[in-house]
């Protein structure tokens, strides 16, 4: 997997499902999911802060409440590299390995702020902010491989030849 670089929103902790995808978006077409991207959530306008290529950095307990896979699903429609949080809900970073949304627990939310560029090499396991270099655990090996397919799905089509 490249290096992924990008502006940073951070959030705080307990960002749950309703907040990236709120419920009532749920009777809109699959292929528009995108377009209510963190629509729930409070405080900010996460459309007036966000362009594709960006990187939510969070708290603890990113993704909790729901099972939904449709959550992750927007902010990867919203084109939302990656998703680096203190602590991911397990499901939803299930879900969004799955999907092919990159997400890497790392906790630097608090030496950011919205707006900051970084660079992250999750095959190194390094942040880089502002010339420093910050060491987290590497992302694992299998996880990165089923990125690069895309997803899930694609990856297992692929090892079995299906088109």
């Amino acid at each position: 997997m490249d290096i992924i670089k990008g502006k940073v929103i951070v959030l705080g902790d307990d960002v749950d499902t309703d907040q990236i995808l709120p419920g009532y978006a749920m009777a809109e077409p699959y292929d528009q999911l995108g377009n209510f991207a963190m629509a729930g959530l409070a405080g900010t306008d996460f459309k007036s802060v966000h362009t594709p290529g960006d990187i939510i950095v969070a708290g603890r307990n990113f993704g909790c409440g729901s099972s939904r896979e449709q959550a992750p699903i927007a902010l990867r429609q919203a084109q939302v590299a990656l998703v680096i949080a203190k602590g991911f809900a397990r499901i939803f970073r299930r879900n969004s390995i799955n999907i092919g949304l990159p997400v890497w627990v790392a906790d630097i939310a608090s030496e950011l702020k919205t707006g900051d560029e970084i660079e992250v090499d999750l095959e190194k396991g390094t942040i880089t902010v502002n010339g420093a270099v910050k060491q987290f655990t590497p992302m694992a090996e299998n996880v990165l491989k089923t990125l690069e397919f895309g997803g899930l799905i694609p990856r297992v089509r692929a090892e079995l030849g299906i088109q």
